[in-house]
């Protein structure tokens, strides 16, 4: 997806990669976090504590088990063009625990892919250019290329059947339940982030 941005835009980019972390600083961030009985961002419930805690498991977990397809290497590997991922995220997204460790997985494939985080509620600015359906909706991947920081698609804040399911059940239903979350989680996990990793390797060949 080509997205056309003006000059604040890329200045809003350019800030956020300034203080963009690394994959493997945000994994340590969040386990100081945890430690701490604590969250990113201002809002400090109970509720968004616990999902940081809830969600440093599942990263956990799937940093050691995701497995990639032959099919989603071999076009990683090949992708030719130098980018940057920029990532926009909360230690207590659900969505994000679920879809980040497959980005790194993806990432690591190829050198020319350089995945920077940088927190939602520190750059509220930058993500307002890049809202879902009017929404500050994360994870929000942009894409840019590495040498202009030209926008050359974005992604999220779920994969393409996850995303389908939100949309079907909010379509019959209006909103979303506490019961449908559940659901959608336990679809995550059988999929094992084979449906984010097909995206992300679609989403480099557009």
């Amino acid at each position: 997806m080509e997205t056309l941005h003006d000059t604040r835009t890329t200045k809003l980019i350019e800030a956020g990669l300034e203080k963009a972390m690394s994959y493997q600083e945000y994994r340590i961030l969040v386990d100081e976090l945890v430690a701490k009985n604590t969250t990113t961002g201002k809002d400090q419930a109970e509720s968004l504590i616990n999902y940081t805690l809830l969600n440093d498991r599942r990263m956990k977990r799937l940093d050691k088990t995701v497995r990639l397809s032959e099919a989603v290497e071999q076009k990683a590997a090949s992708y030719d063009k130098k980018v940057t991922w920029l990532v926009l995220t909360e230690s207590w997204c659900g969505d994000a625990a679920q879809t980040m460790p497959v980005m790194n997985k993806v990432a690591a494939l190829n050198e020319n892919i350089d995945l920077k985080v940088v927190l939602r509620d520190e750059h509220i600015e930058l993500m307002d250019q890049f809202l879902t359906n009017g929404s500050r909706s994360i994870p929000k991947l942009i894409m840019l290329d590495t040498e202009t920081n030209e926008v050359l698609g974005e992604y999220g804040p779920r994969p393409s059947i996850a995303t389908k399911m939100v949309q079907d059940f909010k379509a019959g239903h209006g909103t979303l339940t506490p019961e449908f979350k559940q659901d959608l989680q336990v679809w995550y996990n059988k999929d094992k982030g084979q449906n984010t990793a097909e995206d992300l390797v679609e989403f480099l060949s557009k």
